[in-house]
């Protein structure tokens, strides 16, 4: 948990430990655009009223830039944000003190707020409700509750499973918001941006080629540049043009599409190992060697999205198109079709 001061003028390249590409307010922020729009009129709208933001719930695959659109309210509404996790709240007692901490106004961002247990989230109902906690003091007969006020504060959750929030908790927040994979011009651009930020000299070539490989995804986008720039500063002349990103993301074992040896690994596993499948989740971790939570929530998605795989009711099976990725030969070719159980018209 921490805290994050923000000053709304601060620019990346005014700190001299740059640690971090994520950009600090809206007009920064590369993508999502619509999901931007509405979020602009929602603090617009609340600051003109002098409110605290409404409660926002947001979610997506990993990587997608939920970390950085809650710092960004944050900024925008010119107050502080406390961050901490699902898991790190432990008990209702740690959630009592994070609340009671608060000042007017102020974002608390739970990221994987999925996880958060039973105890913890009783608390956060009538905080988030109500701006108010209630707390136990004293034990059997003589134990009496006291409700203590807040002020009022913004609540920011991130989750890449929102099936796993109970409905009570879900129901609480004022508006949900779904982060989509980002297209190549906006990866294009986030990484011209952040090759910028680095000091990096990049051709719009060798940009759109980190890009179109970057799985749809920013946090992957900045982190093939900086391994590329690795390279560029090593064995080329200091500059990211587009012979020079093939090359370093080929040493990567990132190929054309995006898809790194996990990936590759997890494909052949359906194809291979399981005849194309279904196979089930728990199986196609054990069999890849990772966790089967990795699996659903970082491999899948993408995988899912290039129509390589499908998921069904009895497992996950690979489709003509992950076959031909693998230049593996399609098994159902050649089959005979067969004869429909009924011809139309008969009775």
């Amino acid at each position: 948990m921490e805290d994050r001061p923000l000053d709304p003028e601060l620019r990346p390249e005014d700190d001299p430990q740059e640690l971090s590409l994520r950009p600090r307010c809206l007009n920064e922020y590369i993508g999502q655009d619509q999901i931007k729009d509405r979020i602009k009129v929602f603090i617009e709208a609340a600051k003109a009223r002098g409110e605290a933001l409404d409660h926002v719930l947001l979610y997506g695959p990993p990587g997608l830039g939920k970390t950085t659109l809650a710092t960004i309210i944050a900024n925008e509404m010119g107050v502080s944000i406390r961050v901490t996790s699902g898991p790190a709240i432990e008990r209702a007692g740690d959630a009592a003190a994070i609340l009671t901490g608060l000042g007017p106004g102020d974002v608390l961002f739970i990221d994987e707020i999925h996880r958060l247990n039973r105890a913890v989230e009783e608390v956060l109902y009538p905080a988030m409700e109500d701006y108010a906690i209630d707390i136990v003091v004293g034990k059997g007969p003589s134990a009496r509750s006291l409700r203590l006020k807040l002020p009022p504060f913004t609540l920011v959750g991130a989750t890449t499973r929102p099936a796993l929030l109970s409905s009570p908790l879900r129901d609480r927040f004022g508006d949900t918001f779904r982060l989509e994979f980002q297209d190549v011009p906006s990866l294009t651009k986030i990484i011209t941006r952040a090759a910028r930020i680095l000091g990096v000299e990049i051709t719009p070539e060798g940009a759109t080629e980190i890009a179109r490989r970057s799985r749809g995804t920013p946090r992957i986008a900045n982190r093939l540049l900086k391994r590329v720039r690795d390279y560029a500063e090593v064995r080329a002349e200091r500059v990211i043009d587009l012979e020079t990103a093939k090359e370093a993301l080929a040493r990567q074992g990132v190929d054309e599409l995006g898809l790194d040896d996990t990936d590759r690994k997890l494909l052949h596993a359906i194809v291979e190992k399981f005849g194309g499948g279904p196979v089930g989740l728990e199986t196609l971790a054990a069999a890849t060697s990772e966790e089967p939570d990795t699996v659903m929530d970082v491999y899948e998605p993408y995988l899912l999205l290039l129509g390589f795989i499908q998921r069904t009711q009895r497992g996950r099976v690979a489709t003509r198109r992950g076959y031909d990725h693998l230049g593996v030969p399609y098994p159902h070719d050649g089959q005979e079709q067969q004869p429909p159980l009924w011809e139309p018209g008969e009775e």
